[in-house]
């Protein structure tokens, strides 16, 4: 399993454990992250394969993993299970996603130093075999998708537009579904 997709030892055992539960289900998980604080979080974002999570199926997630963490009962102090939606400014954890996200803004961050730098700002190109192809100021930077240590979509009006379209298209987002709304005056404003 990706270290993007499961950081520490025990994010990858916690994956270890609820991977199998969400691919059962017909879902992918994109990250798993254990938070400290006060109480404890255990962060999971799911998609479908083919990418988007409605509210109802991350409830479902939650659900069916909260059953298996109480029997296996992996964590020592009490935690709050939150799962939802990678979101638009999405993390790319699998190589995968750099080929769904090619053309789009994207961070990428390294463990060792490449030519002199960890971080990356610039446009995805792609993959070619295991190289995260990125097109930043300087021309095209091939990164090896092991070297990686943190990537993730930067939010820009394309991307909000792209999701939306997607979003449309899957019958996601319709936008008949909308309340009228109401403006300071009390009357109704439609479109």
């Amino acid at each position: 399993m990706s270290t993007l997709i499961a950081k520490s030892a025990m994010d990858r055992r916690l994956a270890d454990i609820v991977a199998p539960v969400i691919e059962d289900m017909g879902f992918e998980l994109v990250r798993l992250r254990l938070q400290g604080g006060k109480t404890h979080t255990l962060q999971i974002m799911a998609e479908r394969p083919d990418g988007g999570i409605e509210v109802d199926e991350c409830a479902q997630i939650s659900n069916a993993i909260s059953a298996v963490l109480d029997v296996e009962d992996p964590l020592v102090d009490s935690y709050v299970l939150e799962v939802g939606s990678p979101g638009i400014d999405r993390p790319l954890t699998r190589l995968k996603d750099f080929e769904t996200f090619e053309g789009y803004d994207a961070k990428i961050e390294t463990t060792e130093l490449i030519d002199g730098q960890r971080r990356f700002r610039g446009i995805l190109a792609g993959v070619e075999n295991e190289e995260i192809l990125i097109n930043i100021d300087q021309g095209t930077v091939g990164l090896q998708f092991d070297w990686l240590s943190d990537a993730k979509l930067v939010l820009t009006d394309e991307l909000i537009a792209e999701m939306l379209k997607q979003r449309k298209a899957t019958g996601a987002l319709n936008e008949d579904n909308f309340d009228d709304i109401e403006t300071e005056s009390g009357s109704e404003e439609t479109e």
